[in-house]
């Protein structure tokens, strides 16, 4: 993908050259129903997978639902203003990390690394075509019963994953959301030398 998509490129300018996958990026609600090949699908968790890690550790780990059965358990934890739009993806992801270490000590970058891993697999999925949505709005402790999530495990984000749709699909107050969102000046950012925020 060489060029900024159209529908990214009236509301999306970088300041600085960078590639055009950072700025096509973005989080749709609309997603089509149409199912995503397993070659597919499984690049974008590779990709994850080489996700920079403290001491290597790699503490993320993805549990996926694809069939009706396991899209519905991930419905009993997912916010209802979420599933509005989200029940068309065909491809939810639950990313947690591992809090504990190989030695068995608390692992400080495990969300950190985990941060990570969702940028790689991110980028994957708008360098293939398909466009991802990370959601907050979930019940963490509902979610870690349904999928037996061992305690040592932190839940960030269920993803949905899928293709774009329509945004006429959605409900018409989600309609005027359906654009890529812009962000900070560096300035705002990024300080030298000491904490400056303005």
């Amino acid at each position: 993908m060489n060029n900024i998509l159209p529908q990214v490129e009236k509301h999306r300018q970088a300041t600085y050259e960078i590639d055009p996958v950072f700025l096509n990026r973005w989080s749709p609600r609309s997603y089509k129903e149409d199912p995503v090949p397993d070659e597919v699908l499984f690049s974008l968790f590779e990709a994850a997978r080489w996700a920079p890690s403290g001491s290597n550790e790699q503490p993320w780990r993805f549990i996926i639902a694809r069939s009706e059965q396991d899209r519905q358990r991930f419905y009993s934890f997912i916010a209802e203003g979420n599933r509005i739009w989200c029940e068309k993806a065909p491809v939810l992801a639950l990313i947690l990390s591992k809090t504990i270490n190989g030695r068995g000590d608390h692992l400080r970058s495990h969300a950190f690394d985990a941060g990570a891993a969702w940028g790689y697999l991110a980028l994957e999925a708008a360098r293939k075509g398909l466009i991802t949505h990370a959601m907050g709005g979930f019940d963490p402790e509902k979610a870690r019963e349904a999928l037996g999530v061992p305690a040592e495990y932190e839940l960030h984000a269920v993803i949905a994953i899928g293709y774009q749709g329509e945004k006429e699909a959605l409900p018409e107050r989600l309609q005027e959301r359906e654009v890529p969102s812009g962000r900070r000046e560096l300035s705002e950012t990024v300080f030298e030398g000491v904490f400056a925020e303005k």
